[in-house]
């Protein structure tokens, strides 16, 4: 397990190299557009140098998977943000500017240097873009109210679950806000409390968001549930699981337990063998449906959004799940980089539904159109018992 361990950083390290490689590479390319000349040398290597020294920083301050200086880390990231973002602007507006001309069939006639006297303008859109998205686009918590007709579930057994997701505790959401959001949606009165994994992410903070956690498992009559996410192994998990056995918070590890109603409440692990995921992830799904009648009302809970697959399979009639955040990147409402299967909102397959929330916190302090969230579902009786 180290040796997974190991490899899930070093990944991890590998990608936020490749980002900021991009970001740089980008930006720098799409200077062009923005001036020409000795201007533009100069820029260029005032930005690379600029860059350069924002990298070394960033990857400096703590580790490869936590910022320890929030401040600086925020400056960091608003800088690489707002050149990412005015590069993207320069270059559609590049192309868009050629493909008018070649449209138009118009020749040359010198006016790339007035469309380059405005050009200014992106960068300063760019700047403002991402100074939203390292303060109130990580801030922003929004709720969201669901009605989950569920079949089984008896009539006057219904129930609301509030879903919290990767808040990442470190730098950007420490113990303080975690009790603050706890509070939030405690406000809400739902029965119960799901959190799909990540939240353990600092090593100097865990045990005290453990304690917070089961000081907090009260204000939910069916209590809190926990299920580990991949950022609990980089953390230290053993110790992490030691902290949750001290408080009231019911650790779901392939496991399950019955409520009073009737309803199922399933947690798998996270499979951090990534050859061998596939198959460790059925072997857990599998290991955390089993006892489970195939008539009862079931809940699975799973860090990563392919166990919803697994939750079609084996009969669970919601699965909620995170670990993706959306993308933190949103477009009208949908995810500006899908790159899982399923990156943000509902999953329907039949008579099971599926959820992946966009997380609460994150490790890199940036959302744009994506706000975090706090997810609510009211599961109440469906039209007909399950088959």
């Amino acid at each position: 397990m180290p040796r997974l361990v190991a490899a899930g950083v070093s990944m991890f390290f590998l990608i936020i190299c490749v980002v900021l490689a991009f970001m740089m590479l980008a930006f720098l390319f799409a200077l062009r557009y923005a001036c020409e000349g000795r201007a533009l040398s100069r820029l260029r290597r005032g930005v690379l140098a600029l860059d350069l020294v924002l990298a070394a920083a960033f990857l400096a301050l703590d580790s490869p998977l936590h910022i320890g200086v929030a401040g600086l880390g925020g400056v960091v990231v608003f800088l690489f943000m707002a050149q990412l973002l005015a590069a993207l602007l320069l270059l559609l507006a590049a192309g868009l500017r050629g493909a008018w001309r070649r449209m138009l069939r118009a020749p040359y006639d010198g006016s790339r240097r007035r469309v380059l006297a405005r050009a200014a303008l992106f960068p300063a859109i760019g700047a403002g873009a991402s100074l939203y998205g390292v303060t109130a686009g990580r801030h922003g918590t929004v709720e969201h109210f669901y009605d989950i007709p569920m079949k089984g579930l008896a009539p006057g057994a219904e129930l609301t679950i509030a879903q919290l997701s990767d808040i990442h505790l470190g730098a950007y959401f420490d113990t303080a806000d975690l009790a603050a959001l706890l509070e939030q949606v405690a406000a809400r009165r739902p029965e119960l409390l799901a959190i799909t994994g990540d939240l353990f992410d600092d090593a100097s903070q865990n045990e005290e968001a453990a304690r917070i956690l089961g000081e907090h498992a009260a204000d939910f009559p069916l209590g809190i549930y926990f299920i580990l996410g991949n950022h609990e192994y980089f953390r230290g998990v053993n110790r992490t699981i030691s902290y949750l056995q001290r408080t009231p918070v019911h650790f779901l590890r392939n496991s399950s337990e019955r409520l009073e109603n009737g309803l199922h409440i399933a947690g798998t692990d996270y499979p951090m063998d990534r050859k061998n995921f596939e198959a460790l992830k059925r072997a857990y799904a599998q290991e955390t449906m089993a006892g489970i009648p195939p008539e009862a009302p079931t809940v699975l809970l799973a860090h990563h959004p392919e166990f919803i697959d697994d939750g079609v399979e084996l009969g669970a009639d919601l699965t909620l799940t995170g670990h993706t955040h959306g993308s933190q990147f949103g477009f009208f409402g949908l995810p500006l980089f899908p790159v899982f299967k399923y990156t943000r909102g509902f999953v329907h397959v039949g008579d099971s539904t599926g959820y992946v929330h966009v997380g609460n916190g994150s490790w890199f302090p940036f959302r744009l159109g994506c706000p975090p969230e706090i997810a609510y579902f009211h599961l109440q009786p469906g039209t007909e018992e399950k088959a």
